[in-house]
């Protein structure tokens, strides 16, 4: 069978070409079953985000609900990403090992549970506890997701229209969740906790569209299928103490001087250091153990008169049985692949996350603490994003083939830098069209553009059994991104409110002048992702497939079978000859 082989190219002839042996035969899947697998796994990535911004917009309905204090509000956010983002990595490899379709299965059941706990809480801690057990679900959920859609659509038209939509389910997500949150908080009896069972329903939904339209799970083809459970603690431990230290830097009782966060922020970043440096370990004695195993594969043919058993390229020699060498959780080389642009796109997701969420977060304050707007009211001047949104995912799933990766992200880069460039700038006394309405449609941008040209460059890039743990590494940067841009943005929100506060003299009321501050912050890391896309994306292709890209393919594919054709003719006439 022949491999599938994915390019890269730049403008110079140069190219990074992914070959993939096609080990397993996708089964024929019909249209219908196709809609349902790209609609299920679009849902996913929806109520997912979802469930960050229709807590953030009914936080205060909450408080006042539960009796809780302003401090300890941030949990309610923080407990979420904290689990999500920190075992996403985790559960990307065990879907590769074990299964996506299980993976995804297991994941939804754990979200849709623990959502549906998080609506009949009754104190602070509960809810909090809860929290922290759904991110757990959305964990395995997402990775498993990518891995599904990459599977299930090889490299086609077919699949820049699924990542283009499920890369749409980010931005459509956070956007769903506030217009959902604002209204049901505002008209329900129920208030915050309609949004709750509303999400468990859309979670089982889920479930349900998986049963039907996901594809089988293959066995891995690995051949070592350990998992690094000592890689997976040293990553989990690092990302959760610096996600933790994000969020309550600020608020810590003496900010970050406070023992603990300095002390925590030191461990966790030796910790992941320590991570690196065990996955680089155990990719050195793999990648040895490998190529011993192909030495002795050339010795045992050239003793046989060069007659070779067939065997899968690229499949490794069983690594050493001791606990010290299970495969790898995380190869260090995958982000030196692609010339390094593989490291450079995570940086631009990262950075892009750090723009697109904390302007969200900072228009939803400016609109409900400066302005004094209901849910329901700040909902219909954000409304404008949905429908971007929207606009962008078609966009997107119709131009991916034909146009630059380069052009795609810092188009949508700039977008996003130009909505948090508006905010910054704006006037509370000039009317909603001056600068709300124009910030709203262009402030999602980034996020689509970015989400779907990020996961079908990293799809290129990733061999077959890694593609849900190459979502889950962006996937991860998000999530960091998000974390580190609400925070640095509140450092700056908080300097400029009061610049010397403490704990004598409590903080004024913020000015216009605190939310446009914290906006440059977001304007800054737009920017930053702009120019690492301009600098090291110059030159580089399409990652989407259009029909002249299918034509090409298909004309290549025909010339291979015509080349093996004669070739094996050649060799038969060659045998009746000898004979």
């Amino acid at each position: 069978m022949s491999p599938s082989i994915s390019l890269v190219s730049d403008k110079n002839g140069e190219q990074d070409i992914d070959t993939m042996p096609e080990v397993h035969l996708r089964p024929a899947r019909s249209p219908v079953k196709s809609f349902i697998l790209v609609l299920t796994c679009t849902f996913a990535m929806i109520v997912n985000s979802a469930n960050n911004t229709a807590v953030a917009i009914s936080l205060s309905t909450i408080g006042r609900s539960l009796h809780i204090q302003e401090v300890q509000l941030q949990w309610l956010i923080s407990a979420y990403p904290l689990s999500s983002g920190c075992l996403l990595l985790v559960f990307g490899r065990l879907a590769d090992l074990h299964g996506r379709k299980r993976t995804f299965m297991v994941g939804s059941s754990c979200l849709a549970a623990f959502t549906l706990g998080c609506g009949f809480a009754n104190d602070v801690v509960a809810l909090d506890i809860l929290r922290g057990f759904q991110g757990i679900g959305a964990a395995a959920t997402i990775p498993a997701s990518l891995g599904i859609l990459a599977h299930a659509f090889p490299p086609s038209r077919a699949r820049s229209v699924a990542f283009a939509s499920f890369a749409a389910g980010a931005p459509l997500g956070a956007a769903f969740g506030m217009a959902v949150g604002g209204a049901l908080t505002q008209t329900t009896a129920q208030t915050w906790r309609s949004s709750f069972y509303l999400e468990a329903g859309l979670t089982v939904l889920c479930l349900v569209g998986g049963i039907i339209s996901f594809d089988p799970d293959c066995p891995s083809t690995e051949p070592d299928r350990r998992v690094d459970w000592l890689g997976a603690l040293l990553v989990t431990a690092g990302l959760v103490l610096i996600v933790f230290v994000l969020g309550q830097g600020e608020i810590a009782p003496d900010g970050w001087k406070t023992p603990y966060i300095i002390g925590s922020l030191i461990t966790g970043i030796l910790l992941l250091v320590l991570f690196v440096l065990w996955q680089s370990r155990l990719e050195k004695i793999h990648d040895q153990e490998q190529d011993q195993s192909l030495l002795r594969q050339e010795h045992k043919c050239d003793s046989k008169d060069d007659v070779q058993t067939p065997t899968v390229a690229g499949t490794p020699a069983p690594a050493s049985r001791s606990w010290l060498s299970p495969p790898p959780l995380m190869k260090v080389s995958l982000w030196r692949r692609a010339k390094g642009r593989f490291a450079v796109m995570m940086c631009i997701a990262f950075l892009t996350w750090c723009s697109f969420l904390s302007w969200c977060f900072w228009a939803q304050l400016y609109y409900q603490s400066y302005i004094g707007l209901s849910p329901l009211r700040t909902f219909v001047r954000l409304m404008p994003m949905f429908v971007s949104g929207i606009v962008c995912n078609m966009l997107v799933a119709a131009f991916v083939g034909y146009i630059s990766v380069l052009y795609l992200i810092a188009f949508g880069t700039f977008g996003t830098s130009l909505a948090c460039l508006l905010f910054a700038l704006i006037d509370p006394r000039a009317p909603y069209w001056a600068f709300g309405f124009p910030s709203a449609i262009v402030a999602v941008i980034g996020a689509d553009f970015v989400f779907a040209a990020g996961t079908l460059f990293i799809a290129k890039i990733a061999e077959p059994h890694e593609q849900s743990l190459a979502g889950a590494l962006f996937q991860t940067m998000t999530q960091l991104g998000t974390s580190l841009g609400v925070t640095v943005t509140t450092v700056i929100f908080n300097r400029v409110t009061s610049p010397d506060a403490n704990a004598e003299r409590p903080p004024p009321q913020p000015k216009i002048e605190s939310y446009q501050a914290a906006q440059w912050g977001s304007f800054a890391f737009g920017v930053l992702a702009m120019l690492l896309a301009i600098v090291f994306f110059r030159g580089v292709g399409v990652v989407g497939h259009g029909k002249s890209a299918l034509q090409r393919e298909d004309t290549e594919q025909d010339q291979e079978r015509t080349a093996v054709s004669s070739r094996s003719q050649e060799k038969e006439c060659d045998g009746i000859s000898s004979s």
